[in-house]
């Protein structure tokens, strides 16, 4: 009767704060606020300014294109907290993509892996792992230990020990996948919401142009009427560049991250082909 695989893991958890994912939306919409109502909304930057102060000055007479984006309404400051959201979100998923991808080319760390493996110099191999310092590397390098144990063991028959290296694999594989594509619903969901508040800012701004075109005449109508339009396309730009910005970042990170999925992929089939041919 064959034996059952007994095996024990090397692979540990991660343990990993996800404190920036609750923070730092709420910090940037505050920060967008801020922007908002001190930068672009600045006394300074208006011939009519509200004295009166407040949550929302009614400050008049805007002197430069940018101090007009005040005038958008409170849908600008979502907005740009919005914007200041992905630009968080991207620096972060930079970060941990950059590190996850180690040093060097995946593709040309896998062959020197298998070169090792084919001259059966298992230390070799795990060395390369330590110097690519990747996922790619960190999950090679734990199914590579259970490599080494299983050359050595004799209590379970090539198919067992291959099934086991497999399994280790798995378990380190499923540990890295989750760090990789974390955080990526921000970009993802910004990428669609942003619009929609731009279009919400807009239809607000005109209902606001044209409720004041019904109270003014003659042609402080028409002015009235192209600065609530002006106004409330600020909302539409503001949107839709932002949205434009998460979609291109999200894109690009996933493309990426597919690419470190594949090499683990790779290194998976590559230990446990090269355990099968060389160790029956």
């Amino acid at each position: 009767m064959a034996e059952t695989v007994r095996s024990t893991t090397s692979v540990q958890a991660k343990k990993s704060s996800n404190m920036i994912s609750w923070l730092a939306p709420l910090v940037c919409i505050i920060a967008g606020y801020a922007i908002w109502r001190f930068v672009i909304g600045g006394a300074s930057n208006f011939t009519n300014p509200d004295p009166a102060g407040g949550f929302w000055p009614a400050h008049k007479g805007p002197k430069t294109n940018f101090s007009k984006m005040y005038e958008g309404g409170i849908i600008v400051p979502i907005l740009i907290g919005c914007f200041l959201i992905v630009f968080t979100f991207v620096i972060e998923r930079l970060l941990t993509v950059l590190k996850a991808s180690g040093r060097g080319s995946i593709a040309d760390f896998i062959r020197k892996v298998q070169y090792n493996l084919a001259n059966k110099n298992v230390d070799a191999a795990l060395a390369e792992c330590d110097r690519q310092k990747g996922s790619v590397g960190n999950v090679m390098k734990a199914g590579l230990r259970k490599y080494k144990e299983m050359i050595t063991s004799g209590e379970l028959n090539t198919e067992q020990k291959v099934l086991a290296i497999q399994k280790e694999v798995e378990e380190a594989t499923a540990l890295e996948l989750p760090m990789l594509e974390k955080n990526l619903v921000f970009l993802s969901t910004i990428a669609s919401v942003a619009t929609l508040l731009g279009l919400l800012g807009t239809v607000i701004g005109m209902i606001r142009a044209f409720s004041n075109l019904g109270e003014s005449g003659g042609g402080e109508a028409a002015r009235e009427l192209s600065k609530g339009i002006s106004e409330a396309l600020y909302n539409t730009a503001l949107g839709i560049g932002t949205s434009a910005f998460a979609i291109i970042t999200y894109n690009v990170f996933t493309t990426k991250i597919d690419s470190i999925t594949y090499g683990i992929d790779e290194s998976g089939f590559t230990l446990t082909q090269s355990f099968a041919s060389l160790y029956k």
